[in-house]
């Protein structure tokens, strides 16, 4: 039974001289339900008889929640069991309530974050940008798509940690904007999933041919398969840990190789001269604006995957505590990583590269060309295990985040209800089963011509959802804030609240919209290709779905394109928190070693 359900009770009691005894003898069989400790029992009994005599059962009170009169005076919204724990201090959920195990915390949570945005689009992805757009291009699209993710982050954070549910962004969509929304957002994005494992363990058979040819396509393919499905299989600390040691890896390798290539451009290693900024002297820019703005798109998808601290939070121990930590880190991650990896590119990495054209797999990495034509041969082994590390996370971030998919749709009844259930260790097996069994079942349509040409357009069909989910989450917090002014609620009582808003928010759905546009034009009128139907679909079709599921979605709930912002129950899936459990002490003044800490935990 949710508090929705004792809510409608309460009101559905009718209004009498013993009404508000009737409502104190129910929260006494409640306290019994919720196993609430004989020792709190006095206590507890009188917190919730003095409410009892005030219910309010009017519209202007939360759905499924009664309200104190100095509560309705206020516009403050404070239930039954609100009101129990601020004596107490504990933590309490409602809506928010799951089968998945709360046991993860900020560094888990941070590391998974960022570390699943590094994978093939940033090691490989940016040698096509680099001959696309030139040094400059590469580098302020880089520059934009850091500060989307930032801005993102911010829309995360503050609904993560008052709605930390599984599916996240998809089960916002749905209260906030409409079922439709979160229904195309959702299905989308699990497609989106499993699509990335079966690209992931592809791209595992190319990277390991940079070394050996030993073992056919399928053999590869089979054996990284396995290995996606043991690091998910057992509880999810176990899965956080292991991603927070690739993370780790790929963080202190992109440190490593930012500093090494910093010596490379100032002209101290064993081949070559001082670069400096040759290559940006040249043509900072190729093919004018249009280079351009086909690299901006390029270098959002190779930062994909950030979004995914949405979902993590589900399973951190103290959403309130944590997800605020992780995002006040992530600008300087942010910038070192990514700008000044990018930038590092861009000073040691001649555009006109012939590798950059002709190589394939890890060959055509810029990082490899880099160290391979500096005489750093082991550098450029070194980095292609990285990406080998890389693109393992990758897939199984794509079987965790795909299994709480599922599950969240589930929840809002989009799915079947076997997928919302989980074992007693947390694990949502029917979406694993699904998720990691369709992805790895698809990456055997590589080892046949016929099946690479399927399997091609099955992945253009995930090109821009990143895009579209980004500014789900943007127009998600947009519509949270609305609704939450409208009801008179104030931000004073929101568990978190972001600096930036509104317009970060603003930055970044205006920017998804805008490139969503961009490749539109580009669909059209390709860079130095000629327009065709077929290079139309390849790069676009994945909106055309979008859009056609999210029609479909509309018909079926036959639901507004806009929930009303005063009629959006602001309670479901919340998570309420007491004052106790989030006291924290005063920081102590931090050295320099820890300052720097703070980029790896």
């Amino acid at each position: 039974m949710t508090a929705r359900d004792y809510g409608s009770y309460y009101r559905s009691i009718p209004h009498c001289a013993l009404r508000e005894h009737v409502i104190w003898l129910s929260n006494c069989v409640m306290l019994n339900i919720i196993k609430v400790p004989s020792t709190q029992w006095n206590f507890s009994l009188i917190i919730f008889y003095l409410p009892a005599t005030n219910m309010v059962a009017d519209r202007s009170s939360i759905e499924g929640h009664g309200l104190e009169s100095s509560a309705v005076k206020d516009n403050l919204p404070v239930d039954l069991e609100t009101a129990a724990i601020k004596a107490e201090g504990e933590l309490l959920d409602h809506g928010a309530d799951t089968e998945l195990h709360r046991s993860l915390g900020t560094r888990h949570l941070t590391m998974i974050a960022l570390g699943s945005a590094i994978g093939m689009g940033m090691w490989l992805g940016t040698g096509t940008s680099l001959v696309k757009g030139g040094p400059a291009s590469l580098f302020i699209g880089f520059l934009i798509s850091s500060s989307m993710v930032w801005a993102v982050s911010q829309s995360i954070g503050e609904m993560a940690v008052m709605y930390p549910v599984p599916s996240a962004f998809v089960q916002w969509s749905t209260i906030f904007i409409s079922p439709a929304a979160g229904f195309a957002l959702g299905w989308g994005y699990w497609f989106s999933y499993w699509i990335t494992i079966a690209n992931e363990l592809q791209a595992v058979v190319t990277i390991l041919r940079y070394w050996t040819d030993a073992l056919p396509t399928s053999a590869w393919i089979s054996i990284f398969w396995v290995v996606i499905i043991l690091i998910n299989v057992w509880a999810v600390r176990f899965f956080a840990e292991v991603e927070v040691f690739s993370s780790t890896v790929k963080f202190g390798w992109m440190l490593i190789a930012i500093v090494a290539l910093l010596v490379v451009t100032a002209g101290g290693a064993p081949q070559g001269d001082a670069i400096g900024f040759r290559y940006w002297n040249a043509q900072a820019f190729n093919n004018g604006f249009k280079g351009f703005i086909s690299v901006v798109p390029t270098c959002v998808f190779a930062m994909a995957g950030s979004e995914n601290a949405a979902l993590v939070a589900t399973e951190v121990a103290n959403p309130r505590r944590s997800v605020p930590k992780a995002i006040s880190s992530i600008w300087l991650r942010l910038g070192v990583f990514f700008i000044l990896g990018s930038l590092m590119i861009t000073l040691t990495v001649d555009p006109k590269d012939p590798d950059l054209f002709g190589g394939s797999g890890s060959n055509a990495s810029p990082f490899v060309i880099a160290f391979k034509n500096a005489g750093l041969p082991v550098m450029a082994h070194l980095t292609n295990a990285i990406i080998f590390v890389s693109v393992i996370s990758t897939g199984s971030v794509s079987g965790y985040g795909g299994s709480r998919m599922l599950m969240g749709m589930a929840h809002v009844k989009m799915n079947h209800k076997i997928f919302g259930k989980a074992d007693s260790m947390g694990r949502p097996w029917a979406g694993y089963i699904a998720t990691i069994g369709i992805g790895g079942a698809l990456a055997y349509l590589n080892v046949s011509n016929t099946g690479v040409e399927v399997f091609t357009w099955l992945s253009n069909l995930v090109s821009l959802l990143t895009l579209f989910g980004w500014g789900m989450i943007c127009l998600s917090h947009l519509r949270f804030r609305y609704a939450w002014k409208v009801q008179s609620r104030h931000e004073a009582h929101l568990p978190w609240k972001t600096w930036a808003y509104p317009y970060a928010t603003w930055w970044a759905l205006i920017w998804c919209i805008g490139l969503i546009i961009v490749t539109f034009y580009l669909s059209v009128w390709p860079l130095n290709e000629e327009m065709s139907p077929k290079n139309f679909f390849a790069n676009y079709i994945s909106v055309i779905a979008v859009v056609a599921i999210w029609i479909g979605a509309q018909i079926w709930y036959r639901c507004p394109l806009w929930i009303d912002a005063s009629t959006i129950d602001l309670d479901e899936f919340r998570r309420f928190y007491g004052n106790h459990s989030e006291e924290e002490s005063v920081p102590a003044r931090k050295s320099l070693v820890r300052k720097l800490k703070v980029i790896f935990e």
